[in-house]
């Protein structure tokens, strides 16, 4: 299953979920400072094996699996996340 959510509409004004979530976990990486090696790196600890490559290409995609998203958040320490913008 990709976490793709793709545009929404019949709402007022569109979203591009697939950004949101990319933009999410970028934020939280930024905020620990962690670059895209280092996210491979502390992926690798917990027992996902992926290469730095193939960690910045699904991130750049945006098409990654929602097992994906979480194992990142796992990984870097992020046990809590803001949905809003509150």
């Amino acid at each position: 299953m990709l976490f793709a959510l793709n545009r929404v509409s019949g709402m007022s004004g569109e979203r591009d979920w697939n950004k949101h979530v990319v933009g999410m976990l970028k934020a939280e990486l930024k905020r620990r400072h962690l670059s895209y090696r280092d996210l491979a790196e502390k992926l690798e600890a917990i027992g996902v094996h992926d290469s730095e490559r193939n960690v910045t290409n699904k991130i750049n995609r945006g098409t990654f699996t929602a097992a994906f998203f979480v194992q990142c958040l796992e990984a870097i320490g992020c046990h809590t996340l803001h949905l809003g913008d509150t």
